[in-house]
């Protein structure tokens, strides 16, 4: 019975997950007729390499003769970049269009240990802060013309923020003034911008263009970049199938943006803008077949002259939960948030005192271990006195065997075992109650190895050089796998039929194949979790001894007797004529 309780058990992990994992949340409704406006991305995005002439507005309009700039009046001699380098970035910029070029964060580093670019270089693809305005030929002025550039440092700004202020102005009567602002230690800089047209304020729609730029780290399974929404105090995500039914939402969003895993890029706005999302698929580069999947996203402020805030950097808890409270919540912990958050902290605690994540994990799950010791204990002493009172448990089974389930003796049957769990002292709830208590912790472990960032290029030893990507050569799968069979032939036997006992031990291999891709980091959390667990089934097993079993009893009233004559009590009719 307990083991049906454990079989059910894991069988909830896998439908827990899948539901996680596939579960389509609500997204905020539809704008009228904003699927057709000239400032919204197409609803679906095409491959690169089919249809390059078709990513964007901006590909369609470079394949016509564009209109030649007038003459300008206030603008640069030759196309420059401007770099700025902070405690936490090196930005590029460059004064054609006043675009932002590059953006690597100094503190995460990508597979060839440079500094992670999240800016995606893509042909015909625009680069942040391209402007989209009413016309043709005002988009093309503002994100061809060469803008003067003033503010950019000479070094490093490590104590002072930086201000860049670009300005372009043409005879046509088109000004554009773009500023930056770029504080110190701060993955969030502010953008403002001034468009007009005779002196006609314009409010031409930003463009990020692709993102995020780390679509290269495959083998750290970055899940695919997803619009994400932050309104009314929620976290609304959006896959491609979702944006390609409504690609562009407006409202008062906290923020908007585009996510993975580890980094994020979005707009941090109080007031109302519109968003529109346009998925992108990236054929594989060479001696690989994944394709890579990005998601564009542009924005628009109702009003012409809005100062905005962005942010481009990793989903670090502790840095979005200095920014604010509800940033963090980007990070997709799943159901378990209040269980992950502690954990996520104790490990970086114990991290700071051994210096290793893969320490770190070992220590923190020997201590929750030494935690639920008395919750595990107590489940396996329930199960062990199950065990023990399995043939008497069998014995009044097999007397009513032969009865249907709506024959009125049946319930003597529950009846009988009630009084017999009674009588042995037995509660057939405590032995799974306990267990599932613990549960909670397994997904949520699960759920933040997954997840935090700070094991993203983290090694462990030997072979394993990143614990957010999967064991390169299968030996932390394979142990978790011999384990967990490992620890479940040391549970008490609580009496499985031949086809559950196979079912049961089929979790194991399934497990394995499932972990194969996971991240180092998770297998090695369930390894560790199942070594401890068979060593505290040892400890249990010398403290209560072997299993006492009982034999079925023989004797019983002179009634019970006589209903056993009669061939496991027919009725209760029956058993009033034999007496």
């Amino acid at each position: 019975m307990e083991r049906r309780v454990l079989l059910a058990i894991f069988l909830a992990f896998i439908v827990l997950y899948t539901w996680q994992a596939l579960f389509v949340k609500p997204v905020p409704k539809p704008v009228p007729g904003s699927a057709t406006t000239a400032a919204s991305f197409p609803s679906t995005g095409p491959t690169l390499a089919n249809t390059p002439a078709e990513l964007t507005p901006e590909a369609s309009a470079a394949a016509k003769p564009s209109a030649p700039l007038a003459a300008a009046l206030v603008a640069d001699t030759a196309e420059r970049d401007v770099r700025v380098e902070t405690r936490d970035v090196i930005a590029v910029f460059t004064n054609k269009g006043a675009r932002l070029k590059s953006w690597r964060l100094k503190h995460y580093l990508d597979q060839q240990k440079q500094p992670q670019e999240l800016i995606e270089h893509l042909p015909s693809q625009p680069l942040p802060f391209t402007l989209r305005a009413g016309t043709d030929t005002v988009t093309t002025t503002l994100n061809e013309g060469l803008y003067t550039v003033s503010g950019a440092p000479a070094a490093t700004a490590d104590a002072s923020p930086v201000d860049l202020r670009f300005e372009y102005r043409d005879s046509a009567g088109i000004h554009a003034v773009k500023e930056f602002h770029l504080e110190p230690a701060s993955y969030i800089f502010g953008f403002h911008q001034i468009i007009t047209e005779n002196d006609k304020a314009l409010s031409p729609s930003i463009v990020w263009g692709p993102a995020i730029g780390d679509v290269t780290e495959i083998s750290r399974g970055v899940k695919k970049a997803e619009g994400i929404l932050f309104q009314d105090g929620k976290v609304v995500r959006l896959a491609p199938k979702d944006i390609a039914k409504q690609s562009t939402h407006e409202g008062e969003f906290h923020y908007a943006g585009v996510d993975d895993n580890y980094f994020m890029v979005a707009v941090l706005s109080p007031k109302a803008i519109k968003v529109s999302f346009a998925p992108l698929s990236i054929p594989p580069p060479p001696n690989s077949k994944e394709t890579r999947d990005l998601t564009s996203f542009s924005l628009e402020a109702h009003e012409p002259d809005t100062a905005l805030k962005f942010f481009a950097g990793p989903k670090d808890f502790d840095v979005l939960s200095g920014i604010d409270h509800d940033l963090a919540k980007a990070i997709d912990f799943g159901m378990f948030t209040v269980i992950v958050v502690p954990l996520l902290r104790s490990l970086k605690w114990v991290n700071n005192y051994v210096g290793n994540y893969g320490w770190a994990i070992i220590l923190l799950t020997f201590f929750i271990n030494v935690i639920l010791f008395p919750l595990r204990h107590k489940s396996v002493v329930s199960m062990r006195k199950m065990q023990e009172i399995q043939p008497e448990v069998k014995a009044i089974q097999e007397r009513y065997k032969n009865l249907k389930a709506t024959d009125p003796a049946k319930q003597k049957m529950n009846t009988e075992m009630m009084a017999l769990y009674k009588e042995r002292g037995v509660n057939p709830a405590s032995g799974c109650v306990p267990m599932l208590l613990t549960m909670p912790f397994i997904f949520a472990f699960y759920a933040l190895l997954s997840t935090a960032i700070e094991l993203r290029g983290a090694p462990f030893i030997f072979w394993i050089h990143d614990l957010s990507a999967h064991d390169p050569f299968f030996v932390t799968p394979i142990l978790m796998g011999i384990s967990q069979i490992w620890q479940q032939r040391l549970a008490p036997a609580a009496g499985m039929d031949p086809i559950q006992q196979k079912m049961t031990m089929l979790m194991p291999v399934f497990f394995t194949f499932l972990f194969l891709w996971y991240p180092s980091g998770v297998a090695l959390y369930w390894l560790v979790n199942n070594v401890f667990a068979i060593g505290q089934q040892y400890t249990t097993n010398y403290m209560i001894g072997p299993p006492k079993i009982r034999a079925a009893a023989t004797g019983g009233t002179a009634t019970e007797r006589r209903m056993k004559r009669v061939g496991g009590g027919k009725t209760d009719a029956a058993a009033r004529d034999l007496q």
